[in-house]
């Protein structure tokens, strides 16, 4: 029974070739006006000559547009991280939302003819409703499952009981009895939790999983909170305990005065290499607010370089706890703000210049090596590719000077898809070979055959402006790309809206899928627009690092925002800022 619960070189030619820095695509009253007017079969002939009267409210118009472009660049300039970069918090959310096909379609609401009682009920009304019950399961199980899930008040489940002991002589069965007891933990009933406890204690030797940690969950706002402890000792005799057994263990010690008891059970925690829960660490600040132990806050400063070091970010009820922490130390004047960071990488609320999202020479080399052997070597890529073609690939990539950008150019070709492909790869390579950038342009076969999406004319111009290569069709280019950008060295960035996530969980440990997303921020080009004829607006690449640091008088700890969704590859764009006031 299961109970659910809930930098060698720079780019600054390439970013002065795009100068717009505005949030959003791009949108010039040119390209407006060709769009409403060209485009649109109704207003064809909007192409004649213009009056002097239009001329002159036109001449007024671009003038406004350049005065506003001027204040959005001088307000931008020193604008946060904005919320729709590649990597930033929500943005995957915000591309789906944009995107009507990947919306599911609304399902119509499941039909419920069989509703649940909503107040207690006796013996004859529970054999009525037993007979009225069509399905083929058990009805006695059905209906307390139903009433755990919709969290049933517990004078009905009460009522429940009584019926089923009465039918089989005062017996409840474990799985019945498991449901009611989850009810009694939702709702707060400890008197209840300790009476199913005392049942349990008797009848059965051992418990499953669920039952302990409901139990565990259940005792600890009770006077008999210690006896959890014994509870999660006899999980220990046959499985790890979950990280929410521990997270009700340590806050019921804390609730309970017992911090060395706290400490202990999150050493133990950590010493079976299980991730706290995030809530846990919460607790510990919340419980040392307005304290003078100096052990205790040397320990609450540990927490923080544990986040750091496994690139975890609070939430923001968490990060509030912090801040009152730290604020609440008596005699280090520390002050907490809220506030984002500027493209320059300083703290808008302090100034301060945050750590630099660039590897070490000594990260990099580490990280190069382990994705030679973890994922080029190591990985799947044979089951797309074969040795040889792998081999061909190293030797051509050996004969070329280092290249600066490396680009998939199927992906990046398809990324307007509205667009010939082989004009849109066209255009990225040719803006980029003006700034004398060494480029290779990574590819499959197919792409050099003659068709409407493929003009062989715009494919030999590619291969006159950057190094090409041009792998079978059934091939990954991802192997190809990561190879010769880390092989190019640790200037070289490359181009791709792939996000990399099945490489990096190809790499064995978590310090090195960490350095690889960190280098993965600081060599991923995006591109944001395109407009035919028009240059290639490519976003920024951050200049600092999102992550939990200090300088000593500073602390600076990126937290999500309580209501933004933030998947797995992305991190925060709000930051704490802590200082010392001197």
């Amino acid at each position: 029974m299961t109970i659910c619960m809930s930098a060698l070189r720079s780019f600054p030619k390439l970013w002065n070739s795009s100068p717009y820095l505005g949030r959003g695509p791009r949108r010039s009253y040119t390209a407006l006006f060709l769009t409403n007017c060209i485009w649109k079969p109704q207003r064809w002939f909007s192409l004649k000559t213009v009056s002097p009267q239009n001329a002159k409210a036109r001449d007024l118009l671009t003038a406004k547009a350049r005065c506003l472009r001027k204040a959005e660049e001088r307000a931008h300039k020193h604008t946060p991280f904005e919320s729709s970069h590649l990597f930033a918090a929500g943005a995957a959310k915000k591309r789906s939302q944009m995107n009507p096909q990947s919306k599911d379609r609304a399902r119509p609401p499941a039909k419920n003819t069989f509703q649940l009682p909503t107040r207690p009920l006796n013996s004859e009304e529970w054999d009525k409703l037993k007979e009225d019950f069509k399905g083929k399961a058990s009805f006695e199980h059905w209906i307390s499952s139903q009433m755990a899930h919709c969290h049933s008040s517990i004078d009905v489940a009460k009522s429940l009981l009584a019926w089923v002991a009465a039918r089989n002589n005062g017996i409840v069965g474990y799985d019945i009895l498991v449901k009611y007891l989850y009810l009694c933990v939702f709702h707060q009933q400890t008197s209840e939790v300790i009476d199913v406890y005392e049942i349990m204690k008797t009848r059965y030797k051992t418990l499953e999983s669920g039952a302990y940690s409901l139990l565990i969950r259940g005792l600890m706002p009770s006077d008999r909170w210690r006896e959890a402890f014994l509870l999660l000792e006899d999980m220990k005799k046959v499985m790890v305990p979950s990280k929410k057994n521990y997270d009700d263990c340590i806050q019921g010690a804390l609730l309970h005065q017992d911090a060395t008891t706290a400490w202990n059970l999150f050493e133990e925690l950590l010493a079976h290499d299980v991730s706290p829960m995030l809530e846990t660490l919460k607790a510990f600040f919340d419980f040392g607010r307005d304290g003078k132990d100096g052990h205790y806050s040397k320990k609450l400063l540990d927490l923080l370089l544990y986040l750091r070091n496994n690139q975890l970010y609070p939430g923001e009820s968490f990060a509030h706890s912090i801040k009152a922490w730290f604020e609440s130390v008596p005699g280090k004047r520390w002050k907490g703000q809220f506030t984002a960071v500027q493209k320059s990488g300083q703290c808008s609320a302090c100034g301060t210049g945050l750590e630099s999202i660039h590897l070490s020479a000594d990260e990099y080399e580490f990280l190069k090596e382990k994705i030679m052997k973890d994922v080029i070597d190591g990985g799947d890529q044979y089951k797309k590719t074969t040795p040889q073609e792998l081999k061909r690939f190293e030797s051509f990539v050996k004969s070329c000077p280092p290249f600066d950008i490396v680009i998939d150019g199927l992906n990046v070709a398809k990324m307007f898809p509205r667009a010939r492909e082989s004009q849109v790869l066209l255009d990225v390579v040719s803006q980029l070979t003006k700034q004398n950038m060494q480029l290779l342009v990574l590819g499959r076969k197919h792409m050099l055959t003659q068709r409407s999406r493929w003009r062989k004319d715009e494919m030999e111009k590619i291969q006159k402006q950057a190094s090409c290569f041009f792998a079978d069709d059934i091939s990954e280019d991802d192997p190809f790309l990561l190879y010769a950008t880390l092989h190019s060295g640790n200037h070289c960035k490359f181009i791709t809206k792939d996000l990399l996530r099945d490489h990096k969980a190809c790499l064995a440990d978590a310090k090195t899928q960490r350095l690889f997303f960190k280098w993965q921020r600081g060599h991923q080009l995006a591109i944001i627009s395109r407009f035919p004829g028009s240059k290639i607006t490519f976003q920024r690449i951050l200049s600092y690092d999102t992550i939990v640091q200090t300088t000593g008088d500073s602390w600076h700890i990126p937290y999500d925002e309580d209501l933004v969704e933030r998947s797995s590859y992305e991190v925060p764009t709000k930051w704490l800022c802590l200082h010392q006031q001197t």
